[in-house]
Order: C-alpha cells, then sequence, then structure tokens
C-alpha cells in the first residue's frame, strides 16, 4: 500500500508543479498584452487630442473669416433711445450683474441621514466606574 501513496503522491506534485508554470506563462502573457493595450490607449488618446486641437483651429479660422465677411450694423439714431420706454433701458452695470448671476445653478444642501432611535444615548444604560 505504501508505494501506491508514494506514486500518488509523486503524481499530484508533478501535476501541481505543471500547473504552476502554465499560470506564470499566462500571467507573463496577460502582463505583456497588458501593456500593448496600455501603449495603444496613449496613442489613441494622442490622436484624439491632436484631432481635438485641430478643430478648434479650424473653428477659430472660421469665425475670424466670419467676423470680416459681416458688415458693421448701422449706427443707432438717438431717436431710437428716446423711443424706448423708461423700463425697457437698462443701465450697463445692471446689465452685467444679470450675466454674472445667470450662469450659476444653485445645487440643494446634500440631506441629512435620519436620526434613528438606537443613536440616542440612553442614561439609564449609561456606565458608571469608579
Amino acid at each position: 500500500m505504501l508505494p501506491v501513496l508514494v506514486l500518488l503522491f509523486l503524481v499530484s506534485y508533478g501535476l501541481m508543479t505543471m500547473l504552476i508554470v502554465e499560470q506564470g506563462r499566462t500571467i507573463d502573457s496577460q502582463r505583456t498584452l497588458i501593456h500593448q493595450l496600455l501603449g495603444d490607449s496613449f496613442q489613441l488618446s494622442a490622436l484624439r487630442g491632436k484631432a481635438i486641437q485641430k478643430e478648434h483651429a479650424t473653428a477659430q479660422v472660421q469665425s475670424k473669416d466670419k467676423a470680416q465677411m459681416q458688415t458693421p450694423s448701422p449706427q443707432v439714431k438717438p431717436r431710437d433711445f428716446q423711443a424706448q420706454t423708461p423700463s425697457a433701458q437698462v443701465t450697463p452695470q445692471a446689465n452685467a450683474g444679470n450675466v454674472r448671476g445667470a450662469g450659476k445653478i444653485r445645487r440643494p444642501a446634500p440631506r441629512k441621514p435620519p436620526r434613528y432611535t438606537s443613536d440616542e444615548a440612553d442614561i439609564r444604560r449609561t456606565l458608571n466606574s469608579i
């Protein structure tokens, strides 16, 4: 019976050794794949950044071209201001205040969690020691 147990012992250790070697190979191949994917990710990010810069540059050129193509607006006559009602006339300072506050959105304050009755201290169970 002892020789059979020794043989099973050696076979099991051989299989375990093979398993460890195969796991090491798998881990190395996964590490290599991760490094390749990381390099590809960096290249893709660089290409996206270049594309965004190119779009931004073309948008700026187009906006400059549009600004040059537009003719200046006609001069406003003084009698046009007199035709407006006093409530429609707004000073530049008041208008600037409205523009500054218009873009801000106030978020509500975070809600506090409810207090459970088990959280409150019970005076009857207070430990007094000397």
